[in-house]
């Protein structure tokens, strides 16, 4: 058990590694959520997802939340405003566009996160740079030959529809969740993620109900209980520990960066788990990624990285 945490401790001070499972858990989590179509209603999904992952942190986060209580009064709004954020309406967005739309569709707009939290920043007055800027248009390059498979017709033939337009408000919301944590109050992190879990849930409960009478009951099956053990574990407990943890240590414009990793990993989980060939263009799109954003990272040797990581954080 002390080799256990000893070895959470150091990872819990490893940001990029942090970040890189919370890429791969979101990946898992568009293809569970895209095979689960129709096994599983949409806002089902994430309300049951929410509700559990809270039950799983509550008796880890009662005694975190009163140590923290004085805080909460003042701050309840910002858990509020980031809870429906970043917790109800980003997935709920995302199961429901991917009912309408192709999984290339979805890639792509979700490969577009990064450069709207730049976008974001930009109206904060924080100016990103030039390193930042060149590798997020290497990395997004490289994410487009993965989606198109390296063939630019597959892009002049894109088309949108009602899904897509349902994960870019996804993405949208989500880009202003990462940055919207610059403002999280400074409580025990299991209190924040308890008590944004609990708003997700609670927000998510009269749209629950309207789509269990209205389009689409939840019927408990091996595929639905599968569907949200995954999602209630990975893409939501493990993944948000790790991406409030990585936004923390780097600043939000850089963590941002490693979301790219998430249209990429499903085309490799997609390989790993279903079979799929791997291609020369899944190769160039890694190349492509991996440059972007190591050349996002680099640092002029007179810069110190401990006062570069702090400006991204103020």
């Amino acid at each position: 058990m002390s080799a256990v945490l000893g070895a959470g401790r150091w990872m819990y001070q490893r940001p990029w590694l942090l970040l890189f499972f919370t890429a791969l858990f979101w990946a898992g989590n568009a293809i569970v959520g895209r095979a689960a179509v129709t096994a599983v209603p949409p806002i089902g999904l994430a309300f049951w997802r929410w509700f559990f992952a809270f039950l799983v942190l509550l008796p880890f986060a009662w005694r975190p939340v009163l140590n923290d209580r004085e805080a909460l009064k003042r701050s309840w709004p910002v858990i509020v405003a980031l809870g429906v954020i970043g917790i109800a309406t980003f997935n709920t967005c995302l199961y429901i566009g991917l009912g309408n739309t192709q999984a290339i569709n979805a890639g792509l707009l979700q490969a577009a996160m990064p450069a709207i939290i730049v976008v974001f920043l930009l109206f904060l007055g924080e100016r990103p740079g030039w390193r930042e800027l060149a590798g997020m248009v290497l990395a997004l390059a490289g994410v487009i030959v993965t989606l198109f498979k390296g063939d630019w017709q597959r892009l002049a033939a894109l088309s949108l529809n009602e899904g897509d337009a349902w994960v870019f408000a996804g993405v949208v919301l989500y880009a202003a969740y990462s940055v919207g944590l610059r403002w999280r109050p400074q409580i025990h992190p299991m209190t924040f993620l308890s008590l944004t879990f609990m708003t997700g849930w609670v927000a998510l409960l009269p749209l629950y109900i309207w789509e269990s009478f209205h389009t689409q009951p939840f019927t408990l099956g091996w595929d639905s209980i599968l569907a949200v053990l995954y999602v209630t574990i990975f893409p939501s407990i493990l993944a948000y520990v790790c991406f409030n943890r990585g936004v923390e240590l780097l600043g939000a414009s850089r963590a941002g960066l490693t979301l790219y990793f998430v249209p990429i990993l499903v085309s490799l989980l997609a390989v790993f788990l279903l079979g799929e060939p791997f291609r020369f263009y899944h190769l160039a799109g890694l190349a492509l990624i991996l440059g972007g954003v190591v050349f996002a990272q680099l640092r002029r040797k007179d810069t110190p990285r401990a006062e570069s990581v702090e400006t991204d954080r103020e």
